[in-house]
């Protein structure tokens, strides 16, 4: 299935908790060529638990939009697949998350380790839709020895895209990601290859294209942090250089950000996390941070950053 056309190489990494309509909405504006749901139970969709049409407005301006899901039974899986279809346009499955609460569930990087399963998985999401259907992933479980069986299987089941955060689910988010495997995976399939894992300037993405000759890179915790770093990258990667974000740029880009929050009816302990992440780089980011953990309601976040002077 072909896959929509991406004004950028740089896209923004599904993220539990950040990834609202409002974030990616102001991702795609600086620049990131695709953004994605955080990830999202198969069950949730079905029971319309997870309410779609409160996202269309916002979906319409962000294209193109993925939405990752997560489950392993297969009946709830193409039910989800068929509801969300018509509003998204890419459909992307989560083998990443290392996350206790997923795994348990046999679904995120605990698939790594059933070929069997995960086969059907894949058969089922892509014979269930008529979007291409990609899939992120780790490297395995305490070794790199899982993601190469598993980008067979979805090249066999007809998969568009893989995206392969470098490390192991043992890892988490610590250590060092392993960038040989995501070149491992280039030379191993025909299908198009994000590169994910310790992205932190712009620097990093062109090292990253040079060594692995991936298709793309996924951004995660730096966009969390420094949303302008899909502007930053794009200006890096056509002329070799890129401008430095000022405090008056950050704190307008946050303030856009709360509006837009308010729009979409983003739940108030996203808008504050997301305070939290806006404040890296300021002088005093500590005293900050204290002071926006104690705000209770939009207007006292925003007086408390109208008060930041760097």
């Amino acid at each position: 299935m072909k896959l929509p056309h991406f004004e950028s190489k740089v896209f923004l990494a599904p993220m539990a908790g950040i990834s609202d309509p409002a974030f990616r909405l102001v991702c795609r504006e600086q620049g990131a060529g695709l953004v994605f749901t955080e990830l999202t139970s198969v069950h949730a969709i079905v029971a319309k638990e997870w309410e779609i049409e409160k996202f269309i407005p916002a979906l319409n301006k962000e294209r193109p939009v993925a939405v990752q899901l997560f489950g392993s039974n297969l009946e709830m899986l193409r039910k989800a697949a068929k509801i969300v279809e018509p509003y998204f346009d890419i459909i992307d499955y989560n083998m990443g998350c290392p996350a206790p609460h997923i795994t348990e569930q046999m679904a995120g990087a605990a698939l790594l380790q059933k070929p069997e399963l995960t086969e059907k998985i894949f058969s089922t999401l892509v014979g269930s839709v008529n979007k291409p259907v990609s899939v992120k992933m780790r490297t395995g479980v305490s070794k790199a020895d899982k993601y190469k069986a598993i980008a067979k299987i979805a090249e066999d089941c007809g998969v568009s895209m893989m995206t392969l955060h470098a490390r192991m689910l043992k890892q988490g988010y610590s250590g060092k990601a392993d960038w040989g495997c995501i070149k491992e995976l280039k030379q191993l399939v025909d299908v198009p290859i994000v590169g994910n894992g310790d992205i932190n300037c712009p620097e990093d993405v062109l090292r990253m294209f040079s060594s692995t000759g991936c298709d793309y890179v996924m951004i995660g915790r730096e966009a969390m942090r420094n949303p302008f770093i899909f502007r930053q990258t794009n200006d890096y990667l056509k002329q070799g250089e890129y401008t430095k974000i000022s405090w008056a740029e950050k704190r307008k880009l946050f303030f856009k950000y709360m509006r837009l929050a308010k729009k979409y009816e983003v739940n108030f302990a996203n808008i504050r996390m997301q305070a939290m992440n806006f404040s890296t780089g300021v002088v005093g980011a500590r005293e900050l941070r204290m002071k926006i953990g104690k705000c209770k309601k939009e207007e006292e976040l925003k007086n408390v950053w109208d008060g930041v002077i760097s």
